[in-house]
Protein backbone atom coordinates (compact mmCIF):
# COMPACT_ATOMS: atom_id res chain seq x y z
CA UNK A 1 0.00 0.00 0.00
CA UNK A 2 2.85 2.61 0.98
CA UNK A 3 4.46 1.42 -2.43
CA UNK A 4 1.30 2.27 -3.85
CA UNK A 5 0.71 5.42 -2.66
CA UNK A 6 4.38 6.99 -3.23
CA UNK A 7 3.64 5.62 -7.05
CA UNK A 8 0.67 7.72 -7.54
CA UNK A 9 2.22 10.69 -5.64
CA UNK A 10 5.01 10.75 -8.40
CA UNK A 11 2.77 10.36 -11.03
CA UNK A 12 0.19 12.87 -9.80
CA UNK A 13 3.74 15.41 -9.54
CA UNK A 14 4.89 14.26 -12.90
CA UNK A 15 1.57 15.17 -14.70
CA UNK A 16 1.28 18.43 -13.00
CA UNK A 17 4.93 19.51 -13.69
CA UNK A 18 4.19 18.39 -17.48
CA UNK A 19 1.27 20.27 -17.98
CA UNK A 20 2.96 23.76 -16.27
CA UNK A 21 5.57 23.41 -18.99
CA UNK A 22 3.19 22.95 -21.74
CA UNK A 23 1.51 25.90 -19.79
CA UNK A 24 -1.40 23.75 -19.53
CA UNK A 25 -4.14 23.54 -16.41
CA UNK A 26 -4.91 20.40 -14.42
CA UNK A 27 -7.55 23.02 -13.05
CA UNK A 28 -8.76 24.64 -15.98
CA UNK A 29 -7.97 28.77 -17.03
CA UNK A 30 -10.26 31.05 -15.87
CA UNK A 31 -8.72 33.62 -18.70
CA UNK A 32 -8.58 31.28 -21.68
CA UNK A 33 -10.82 33.37 -24.12
CA UNK A 34 -14.32 31.78 -24.98
CA UNK A 35 -14.94 29.00 -27.94
CA UNK A 36 -18.82 28.89 -29.47
CA UNK A 37 -19.81 25.41 -29.24
CA UNK A 38 -23.00 23.88 -31.10
CA UNK A 39 -25.08 22.03 -28.76
CA UNK A 40 -27.67 21.13 -30.91
CA UNK A 41 -29.23 21.92 -34.67
CA UNK A 42 -27.99 23.53 -37.64
CA UNK A 43 -27.77 26.23 -39.49
CA UNK A 44 -26.17 29.53 -39.83
CA UNK A 45 -28.61 31.81 -37.51
CA UNK A 46 -28.08 30.99 -33.82
CA UNK A 47 -29.41 30.85 -30.61
CA UNK A 48 -27.62 31.94 -27.85
CA UNK A 49 -27.44 29.71 -24.41
CA UNK A 50 -26.48 31.25 -21.51
CA UNK A 51 -26.75 29.47 -18.34
CA UNK A 52 -26.90 31.43 -14.67
CA UNK A 53 -26.22 28.61 -12.25
CA UNK A 54 -25.70 28.88 -7.94
CA UNK A 55 -25.40 31.85 -6.01
CA UNK A 56 -25.58 35.20 -8.05
CA UNK A 57 -22.45 37.42 -7.05
CA UNK A 58 -20.62 40.42 -8.42
CA UNK A 59 -17.47 38.77 -6.17
CA UNK A 60 -15.33 35.96 -8.13
CA UNK A 61 -15.23 32.80 -6.21
CA UNK A 62 -12.19 31.54 -4.61
CA UNK A 63 -10.51 28.22 -4.96
CA UNK A 64 -7.27 26.58 -3.44
CA UNK A 65 -5.81 27.59 -6.74
CA UNK A 66 -7.66 30.20 -8.61
CA UNK A 67 -10.21 32.67 -8.89
CA UNK A 68 -13.03 32.15 -10.52
CA UNK A 69 -14.67 34.58 -12.48
CA UNK A 70 -18.20 36.15 -11.01
CA UNK A 71 -21.40 35.62 -12.25
CA UNK A 72 -21.53 39.24 -13.30
CA UNK A 73 -18.12 38.84 -14.99
CA UNK A 74 -19.18 35.71 -16.67
CA UNK A 75 -22.54 36.94 -18.29
CA UNK A 76 -21.08 40.29 -19.18
CA UNK A 77 -18.44 39.06 -20.82
CA UNK A 78 -20.65 36.28 -22.81
CA UNK A 79 -23.10 39.38 -23.81
CA UNK A 80 -20.23 41.42 -24.76
CA UNK A 81 -19.17 38.59 -27.59
CA UNK A 82 -22.31 37.76 -28.75
CA UNK A 83 -22.90 41.60 -29.59
CA UNK A 84 -20.44 40.59 -32.23
CA UNK A 85 -22.08 37.78 -33.45
CA UNK A 86 -25.08 39.48 -35.72
CA UNK A 87 -25.95 35.30 -36.45
CA UNK A 88 -27.24 35.11 -32.80
CA UNK A 89 -31.24 35.90 -33.13
CA UNK A 90 -32.25 35.13 -30.02
CA UNK A 91 -30.73 34.19 -26.20
CA UNK A 92 -32.31 31.55 -24.10
CA UNK A 93 -31.08 32.00 -20.44
CA UNK A 94 -30.88 28.88 -18.45
CA UNK A 95 -31.09 29.54 -14.86
CA UNK A 96 -30.55 27.45 -11.81
CA UNK A 97 -30.03 30.04 -8.68
CA UNK A 98 -31.68 30.68 -5.48
CA UNK A 99 -30.50 34.36 -6.67
CA UNK A 100 -27.87 36.62 -4.86
CA UNK A 101 -26.76 40.02 -3.75
CA UNK A 102 -29.48 42.64 -5.28
CA UNK A 103 -26.69 44.26 -7.11
CA UNK A 104 -25.42 41.68 -8.79
CA UNK A 105 -29.01 40.41 -9.61
CA UNK A 106 -29.51 43.89 -10.80
CA UNK A 107 -26.29 44.41 -12.73
CA UNK A 108 -27.20 41.28 -14.91
CA UNK A 109 -30.51 42.67 -15.31
CA UNK A 110 -29.53 45.58 -16.21
CA UNK A 111 -26.95 44.03 -18.99
CA UNK A 112 -30.04 41.40 -20.26
CA UNK A 113 -31.91 44.86 -20.95
CA UNK A 114 -29.36 46.43 -22.92
CA UNK A 115 -28.14 43.34 -24.99
CA UNK A 116 -31.91 42.94 -25.95
CA UNK A 117 -32.47 46.67 -26.76
CA UNK A 118 -29.26 47.72 -28.87
CA UNK A 119 -29.69 43.85 -31.04
CA UNK A 120 -33.15 43.66 -30.85
CA UNK A 121 -32.44 39.60 -30.08
CA UNK A 122 -35.67 37.83 -28.60
CA UNK A 123 -35.10 36.58 -24.83
CA UNK A 124 -36.22 33.78 -23.55
CA UNK A 125 -35.57 32.10 -19.99
CA UNK A 126 -35.92 28.39 -18.51
CA UNK A 127 -36.15 28.10 -14.25
CA UNK A 128 -34.55 24.86 -14.03
CA UNK A 129 -35.02 23.26 -10.27
CA UNK A 130 -34.31 27.23 -8.56
CA UNK A 131 -35.29 30.40 -10.21
CA UNK A 132 -35.73 32.18 -7.00
CA UNK A 133 -35.50 35.60 -5.96
CA UNK A 134 -32.61 37.41 -7.54
CA UNK A 135 -32.71 33.97 -9.64
CA UNK A 136 -36.23 35.45 -10.69
CA UNK A 137 -35.04 38.85 -11.11
CA UNK A 138 -32.61 38.55 -13.71
CA UNK A 139 -35.20 36.37 -16.11
CA UNK A 140 -37.41 39.69 -15.39
CA UNK A 141 -35.57 40.86 -19.58
CA UNK A 142 -37.10 37.88 -21.09
CA UNK A 143 -39.87 37.99 -23.91
CA UNK A 144 -40.92 34.97 -22.17
CA UNK A 145 -40.75 33.05 -18.85
CA UNK A 146 -41.08 29.23 -18.69
CA UNK A 147 -40.88 26.98 -15.88
CA UNK A 148 -39.14 23.29 -15.15
CA UNK A 149 -42.07 21.64 -14.25
CA UNK A 150 -40.83 21.20 -11.09
CA UNK A 151 -38.84 24.35 -10.46
CA UNK A 152 -39.63 26.86 -7.06
CA UNK A 153 -39.75 30.09 -8.34
CA UNK A 154 -40.84 33.58 -6.83
CA UNK A 155 -39.54 34.62 -3.38
CA UNK A 156 -39.50 38.20 -4.65
CA UNK A 157 -38.09 40.05 -1.87
CA UNK A 158 -34.95 41.28 -0.41
CA UNK A 159 -33.31 40.22 2.74
CA UNK A 160 -30.61 41.80 4.97
CA UNK A 161 -28.02 39.45 6.11
CA UNK A 162 -25.43 40.46 9.00
CA UNK A 163 -23.33 37.59 11.25
CA UNK A 164 -22.97 38.47 14.63
CA UNK A 165 -20.23 37.16 16.72
CA UNK A 166 -20.87 39.35 19.92
CA UNK A 167 -22.20 36.30 22.15
CA UNK A 168 -19.37 34.09 20.84
CA UNK A 169 -16.78 37.23 22.06
CA UNK A 170 -18.38 37.51 24.98
CA UNK A 171 -18.04 33.65 25.83
CA UNK A 172 -14.38 33.66 25.18
CA UNK A 173 -13.32 37.21 26.93
CA UNK A 174 -12.78 39.33 23.60
CA UNK A 175 -14.20 43.34 23.14
CA UNK A 176 -13.75 45.82 20.59
CA UNK A 177 -13.28 48.95 21.34
CA UNK A 178 -14.96 51.65 18.90
CA UNK A 179 -14.51 55.45 18.62
CA UNK A 180 -17.17 56.53 16.08
CA UNK A 181 -17.76 59.74 14.43
CA UNK A 182 -21.36 59.60 14.24
CA UNK A 183 -24.28 57.90 16.26
CA UNK A 184 -24.56 55.16 13.60
CA UNK A 185 -21.29 54.66 12.16
CA UNK A 186 -21.14 51.24 12.73
CA UNK A 187 -24.60 50.19 12.50
CA UNK A 188 -24.69 46.51 11.48
CA UNK A 189 -21.12 46.25 13.63
CA UNK A 190 -20.95 42.46 14.06
CA UNK A 191 -19.74 43.04 17.19
CA UNK A 192 -23.04 44.17 19.32
CA UNK A 193 -26.58 43.73 19.23
CA UNK A 194 -28.35 46.15 16.67
CA UNK A 195 -30.57 49.13 18.46
CA UNK A 196 -34.00 49.12 18.42
CA UNK A 197 -33.35 52.79 15.72
CA UNK A 198 -30.91 50.68 13.97
CA UNK A 199 -33.27 48.28 13.29
CA UNK A 200 -35.87 50.59 11.47
CA UNK A 201 -33.03 51.97 9.67
CA UNK A 202 -32.03 49.07 8.06
CA UNK A 203 -36.11 47.58 7.24
CA UNK A 204 -36.48 50.46 5.51
CA UNK A 205 -33.74 50.15 3.23
CA UNK A 206 -35.16 46.59 2.78
CA UNK A 207 -38.45 48.09 1.60
CA UNK A 208 -36.92 49.85 -0.55
CA UNK A 209 -34.94 47.93 -2.05
CA UNK A 210 -37.93 45.25 -2.08
CA UNK A 211 -40.52 47.79 -3.62
CA UNK A 212 -37.95 48.12 -6.41
CA UNK A 213 -38.09 44.95 -6.89
CA UNK A 214 -41.12 44.34 -6.87
CA UNK A 215 -42.41 47.43 -9.33
CA UNK A 216 -39.73 45.50 -12.00
CA UNK A 217 -41.84 42.56 -11.70
CA UNK A 218 -45.02 44.62 -11.93
CA UNK A 219 -43.67 46.90 -15.21
CA UNK A 220 -42.59 43.17 -16.69
CA UNK A 221 -45.45 41.09 -15.69
CA UNK A 222 -48.25 43.14 -15.39
CA UNK A 223 -49.64 41.04 -12.59
CA UNK A 224 -53.46 41.27 -11.17
CA UNK A 225 -54.08 42.83 -8.09
CA UNK A 226 -54.26 40.22 -6.01
CA UNK A 227 -51.58 38.18 -7.53
CA UNK A 228 -49.67 41.34 -7.24
CA UNK A 229 -50.35 41.27 -3.55
CA UNK A 230 -49.54 37.48 -2.91
CA UNK A 231 -46.07 37.74 -4.99
CA UNK A 232 -45.30 40.88 -2.28
CA UNK A 233 -45.50 38.84 0.58
CA UNK A 234 -42.10 37.34 -1.01
CA UNK A 235 -43.25 33.66 -0.88
CA UNK A 236 -42.19 30.64 -3.05
CA UNK A 237 -44.10 29.04 -5.84
CA UNK A 238 -44.26 26.17 -7.81
CA UNK A 239 -44.04 26.18 -11.27
CA UNK A 240 -48.08 25.21 -11.58
CA UNK A 241 -48.39 28.06 -9.17
CA UNK A 242 -45.98 30.90 -10.69
CA UNK A 243 -48.00 30.07 -14.21
CA UNK A 244 -51.51 30.53 -12.27
CA UNK A 245 -50.31 33.76 -11.16
CA UNK A 246 -48.42 34.88 -14.69
CA UNK A 247 -44.90 35.09 -13.03
CA UNK A 248 -44.29 32.78 -15.53
CA UNK A 249 -46.11 31.94 -19.22
CA UNK A 250 -45.50 28.61 -19.46
CA UNK A 251 -44.42 25.37 -17.82
CA UNK A 252 -41.95 22.87 -19.96
CA UNK A 253 -38.63 21.26 -20.26
CA UNK A 254 -35.61 22.97 -22.00
CA UNK A 255 -36.50 21.44 -25.56
CA UNK A 256 -39.87 23.20 -25.29
CA UNK A 257 -38.01 26.54 -24.41
CA UNK A 258 -35.52 26.13 -27.49
CA UNK A 259 -38.76 25.83 -29.42
CA UNK A 260 -40.00 29.24 -27.96
CA UNK A 261 -37.03 30.85 -28.62
CA UNK A 262 -37.04 29.60 -32.48
CA UNK A 263 -40.42 30.59 -32.69
CA UNK A 264 -40.01 34.28 -31.33
CA UNK A 265 -37.05 34.51 -33.70
CA UNK A 266 -38.73 33.44 -36.67
CA UNK A 267 -36.64 30.60 -37.06
CA UNK A 268 -37.09 26.75 -37.76
CA UNK A 269 -37.80 24.02 -35.24
CA UNK A 270 -33.70 22.80 -35.87
CA UNK A 271 -32.35 25.98 -35.25
CA UNK A 272 -29.11 26.20 -34.13
CA UNK A 273 -28.18 26.02 -30.37
CA UNK A 274 -24.94 27.22 -28.98
CA UNK A 275 -23.14 28.08 -25.98
CA UNK A 276 -19.81 29.70 -25.08
CA UNK A 277 -17.19 27.34 -23.00
CA UNK A 278 -14.05 28.02 -22.49
CA UNK A 279 -13.14 24.61 -22.83
CA UNK A 280 -15.82 22.62 -25.08
CA UNK A 281 -16.05 19.04 -23.53
CA UNK A 282 -17.31 16.00 -25.64
CA UNK A 283 -20.87 15.13 -25.81
CA UNK A 284 -22.13 18.97 -25.67
CA UNK A 285 -25.86 19.37 -24.51
CA UNK A 286 -28.06 22.28 -23.16
CA UNK A 287 -27.62 20.84 -19.92
CA UNK A 288 -23.75 21.03 -19.50
CA UNK A 289 -22.99 23.62 -16.36
CA UNK A 290 -21.67 27.14 -17.20
CA UNK A 291 -18.33 28.18 -19.01
CA UNK A 292 -16.25 27.85 -15.76
CA UNK A 293 -17.34 24.20 -15.21
CA UNK A 294 -16.99 22.39 -18.41
CA UNK A 295 -13.45 20.62 -17.44
CA UNK A 296 -14.10 17.92 -14.16
CA UNK A 297 -11.66 18.75 -11.95
CA UNK A 298 -10.35 16.72 -9.24
CA UNK A 299 -12.64 16.82 -6.18
CA UNK A 300 -9.26 17.39 -4.07
CA UNK A 301 -9.20 20.96 -5.64
CA UNK A 302 -12.17 21.86 -6.23
CA UNK A 303 -12.94 23.67 -2.89
CA UNK A 304 -15.42 26.35 -4.13
CA UNK A 305 -17.75 26.47 -0.91
CA UNK A 306 -21.36 26.66 -2.27
CA UNK A 307 -24.27 28.40 0.02
CA UNK A 308 -24.27 30.62 3.22
CA UNK A 309 -19.90 30.17 3.23
CA UNK A 310 -20.10 32.40 0.23
CA UNK A 311 -22.52 35.06 1.47
CA UNK A 312 -20.90 38.67 2.58
CA UNK A 313 -22.78 40.97 5.09
CA UNK A 314 -25.42 43.03 3.03
CA UNK A 315 -28.47 42.83 0.95
CA UNK A 316 -29.81 40.27 -0.73
CA UNK A 317 -32.30 39.11 -3.21
CA UNK A 318 -32.00 35.47 -2.03
CA UNK A 319 -33.93 32.57 -0.71
CA UNK A 320 -31.96 31.56 1.89
CA UNK A 321 -33.13 27.93 1.80
CA UNK A 322 -31.89 27.23 -1.79
CA UNK A 323 -28.48 27.83 -0.63
CA UNK A 324 -28.31 24.45 1.34
CA UNK A 325 -26.92 22.12 -1.37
Amino acid sequence: MRRLALSLCLLSCLALAGCMQANLSLFGDPGAPYREQTLSGEGRDKILLLSIDGLISEHPREGLLRMRPSTVQEVAAQLRLARKDKDIKALLLKIDSPGGTVTASDVIYHEIMTYKKDTGVKVVAELMGLGASGGYYVALPADRIAAHPTSITGSVGVIFLMPRVAGLMDKIGVDVDVSKSGAHKDMGSPFRPATEQEKKLTDAMVKAQAARFLDLVQEHRKLKPEALAEVATARVFTADQALRIRLVDSVGYMEDAVAAAAELAGLPKDARVVAYRRTPGPDASWYQPGVEDVGARPALVNVDVPGLAQLRAGMYAVWTPGLAE
